[in-house]
């Protein structure tokens, strides 16, 4: 009598979990793991080494600078058992109040938050108001001066396609490719004083959003034309382009898989 073959489990499978995560950047020194220094990837992985027994990894969709903060980080892990289901909820009561877990759940085998993101969408702030906001503060970048709202709307219409980025990441950079494909450029106002940045790219280059709003603004402000702008997404000297934007005027909003 011949028998069916029984298949058995994949015992070399180690489980990888996804986290959605959110934080306010302004107390971290960005997200990657430095000695010394508090990051949201330390506090994270601290957490998990508190509930899980054991610290894994972390796999990143997007590190932030210091005092960037997020809407929709993404992260990964790979874990020697499989995490109990109430894992994110576990890991906010040990996490301090400036970042939360909103979602985690198993991912397919072999998921990485950072190789397998399609694209990155960030969110810019601007709080454009003769008069500061106290509740803005840390939130958005205060603009005082005169803003063209129309020549804003201008440059972020020349960022949609394939374009060079050189001049807005630093000089020196790890970057061995600075073209970048935008799938979404525009300026959205939130109210009559907030006016918010909204990008989507493949990738994204080191301080690439801050210099380009730091540009567009000096373009809205009468510093520069948008023909200016337009010449420097052939590429060019990073001391062409504008100002860098402050830090905690950006959010990582989403990723898309």
């Amino acid at each position: 009598m011949c028998r069916s073959a029984t298949r058995r489990p994949d015992t070399n499978h180690v489980p990888t979990t996804r986290l959605e995560i959110e934080y306010d950047g302004g107390g971290f020194r960005g997200w990657a793991a430095q000695p010394g220094l508090r990051t949201v990837q330390g506090e994270l992985e601290s957490a998990l080494a508190t509930v899980l027994g054991e610290q894994p990894s972390l796999i990143v969709a997007g590190r932030t600078d210091a005092g960037v903060h997020a809407w929709g980080q993404v992260a990964s892990f790979e874990s020697e058992g499989q995490p109990p289901t109430s894992l994110a909820s576990s890991l906010n009561g040990v996490l301090p109040v400036d970042v939360a877990v909103t979602g985690a759940a198993v991912a397919p085998n072999g998921f990485d938050a950072r190789r397998d993101a399609r694209s990155r969408t960030y969110c810019y702030r601007v709080f454009a108001r003769s008069a500061p906001n106290p509740f803005e503060r840390q939130r958005s970048l205060w603009w005082p001066r005169p803003l063209d709202r129309e020549a804003l709307g201008a440059c972020a219409d020349l960022l949609y396609g394939s374009h060079d980025f050189t001049a807005f990441t630093p000089t020196d950079t790890d970057h061995v490719r600075f073209e970048r494909e935008v799938m979404r450029a525009e300026w959205v106002a939130q109210d009559d004083a907030i006016l918010c940045f909204w990008i989507e790219a493949d990738a994204f280059m080191h301080n690439m959003v801050r210099a380009l709003v730091g540009t567009m603004l000096e373009v809205a402000n009468g510093r520069r034309t948008p023909d200016g702008f337009a010449k420097l997404l052939g590429g060019g000297w990073r001391e062409q382009a504008g100002e860098t934007a402050p830090a905690h005027g950006l959010y990582l909003a989403s990723v898309r898989y």
